[in-house]
């Protein structure tokens, strides 16, 4: 798969982060990575039910677009007792006419949880799902998981998102209160890296 991505990626995403971070996870295998914004791509609607969908819809956006290979994701918080919600709609929990707000996302959630009345442990898990579409139209798709569950009162300030209610599986603590390099490491997002470069690199 190595020769079908050539020697530039475009990465489907406007989040400079998550651009920076794929570029170094790739710098060793010689791929230079361009983000959508600097080719002045449009974020397209995510109208998916499941991650994988709203990935597809990204990626074949952004291949169809330029030509090239391109790599997006779409992750999210799964919690077991309220049907596996808020799922793909993780950051919409959290806008509000100013922009997102992870605190009234996580409150959200804890209330939910307490209204119906689910008994702890509150398992949850992170989801990543990768997806690489080829200017064919071909598509490869690469998951990632991290198990764990979510915790109240919030803890620490590291990390973005719900991550001060996440604790995973095998750790007592919660990703925001986790060393960011400790978290890239064990996260979702890390597992399906390390699927993805053992698909296409290894």
């Amino acid at each position: 798969m190595r020769e079908q991505i050539g020697d530039k990626l475009l990465v489907a995403t406007h989040n400079q982060g998550k651009l920076d971070e794929i570029k170094a996870l790739l710098e060793p295998f010689g791929v230079t990575c361009v983000g959508a914004k600097e080719m002045g791509l449009p974020e397209p609607e995510e109208t998916g039910t499941t991650f994988v969908e709203n990935a597809r819809i990204k990626a074949h956006a952004a291949a169809k677009a330029t030509g090239l290979p391109a790599l997006s994701d779409d992750s999210g918080i799964e919690i077991d007792a309220l049907d596996k919600a808020p799922g793909v709609y993780t950051a919409d929990w959290a806008e509000t006419p100013n922009g997102r707000d992870f605190v009234m996302a996580m409150t959200k959630a804890h209330d939910k949880l307490v209204e119906k009345g689910a008994a702890e442990p509150w398992t949850a898990r992170f989801c990543c799902t990768l997806v690489l579409a080829l200017p064919d139209g071909s598509d490869h798709v690469f998951p990632g998981v991290m198990e764990g569950q979510v915790v109240w009162p919030m803890r620490g300030a590291q990390g973005h998102g719900y991550d001060p209610i996440f604790v995973p599986e095998g750790f007592d603590i919660t990703f925001g209160e986790m060393d960011r390099w400790k978290k890239n490491e064990i996260s979702h997002r890390a597992d399906a890296f390390k699927k993805f470069v053992d698909g296409c690199f290894a």
